[in-house]
């Protein structure tokens, strides 16, 4: 029960240390930094999506052939569009862009960007459920170990993404205390989205192998639409393909060595 417990909080903690960066920094964080810190941030959920998700979800099957990849690649799908329908419809900005994205709506700046985020931490907070579902069922190929690998892992690649958020929000002219607390908002998804699929998932056992790959997909929508880009518009992009391969590197000794 601790380990599971561990494994839920991990994520957010990570988030919550990353906001408290605006209390030991300068307003702004420097393009070369944020690239880098992106960077990293795709590679750990690259990483992730493979070795922790999609594996283990063609292993589940116990097939071989087409029937062992049915499965990972018809959750992969799915968890892609879950994602883009996630873009379209909820309101959110992005920290570099002016314009809003989603519906339109009289969300505040502010409001715009946690949103962002926190559709970003929805797929994170989805595989950590999923991993942590399969621990419950004493499943041999997601022991609690790897699911422990996995939170953590996204835990390190949060505290970046905490930073973002809170960092903006304090050079927007807001006090420190309040843009910590909407980075560390931001975070609050991902442990309610754990659960939740730790719910469905011990409900019914025998999507567990789809559920593992919805939130790889789900995962990657993100770094492809967001997280890349974002690295390489503008100038420092070889910093943001050197924080991906550091991040992707990191996640997969995380995921083969625990």
């Amino acid at each position: 029960m601790n380990g599971l417990l561990l494994g839920l909080l991990l994520p957010l903690a990570g988030t919550t240390l990353g906001a408290g960066c605006v209390f030991l920094m300068r307003r702004t964080l420097s393009a070369r930094l944020e690239k880098t810190m992106l960077g990293f941030a795709g590679g750990i959920m690259t990483a992730a999506s493979v070795w922790s998700l999609l594996i283990p979800s063609m292993e589940m099957t116990g097939s071989d052939g087409l029937y062992r990849v049915v499965p990972a690649v018809a959750g992969f799908v799915v968890g892609v569009l879950f994602l883009l329908l996630l873009d379209v419809t909820i309101p959110h900005q992005h920290v570099e862009s002016d314009k809003a994205e989603g519906l339109p709506s009289q969300l505040s700046r502010t409001s715009r960007l946690t949103m962002a985020v926190t559709i970003h931490n929805i797929p994170e907070g989805m595989a950590v459920g999923v991993a942590l579902a399969a621990v419950l069922e004493h499943s041999v190929y997601i022991p609690l170990s790897a699911a422990l690998a996995l939170s953590a892992g996204i835990a390190i690649q949060n505290f970046p993404e905490g930073a973002i958020v809170s960092m903006p929000m304090r050079a927007m002219g807001n006090s420190r205390m309040r843009a910590f607390i909407v980075g560390t908002l931001s975070g609050v998804v991902e442990p309610i989205a754990a659960i939740l699929t730790i719910l469905l998932a011990t409900l019914i056992t025998p999507i567990l192998p789809y559920l593992l790959a919805f939130a790889a997909g789900a995962m990657i929508y993100v770094v492809v639409e967001e997280l890349v880009p974002a690295t390489q518009t503008g100038p420092h992009s070889n910093l943001g393909t050197l924080g991906f391969a550091a991040g992707f590197a990191l996640m997969m000794f995380l995921d083969t060595v625990l």
